[in-house]
């Protein structure tokens, strides 16, 4: 029987579903890195993430959301650049 979870769990457990989602979309081959469903996964994820650490806080699972949102930001302003040099 699984244990009670409060809302902030559940927020939480669906981000980590995300970017595990994400990471085996790549490690799969299903995508690249620079699809916008495995960033857009990664993003999602790493905020549902935060949200739970809000209420469940760990600082070092915090630190490594807020890193993994500011590269997944920098990937996507990356591609968005490209795409716009190369149209």
């Amino acid at each position: 029987m699984l244990p009670s979870l409060d809302i902030f769990q559940w927020i939480g457990f669906f981000g980590m579903a995300c970017v595990v989602y994400a990471y085996f979309l790549i490690q799969a081959e299903k995508v690249r890195k620079d699809n916008a469903l495995y960033q857009w996964l990664n993003l999602i994820g790493a905020i549902l993430l935060i949200i739970s650490l809000f209420v469940h806080f760990n600082l070092g699972s915090f630190l490594i959301e807020v890193f993994w949102i500011g590269i997944t930001l920098y990937g996507m302003a990356k591609n968005r650049k490209k795409k716009r040099a190369n149209p």
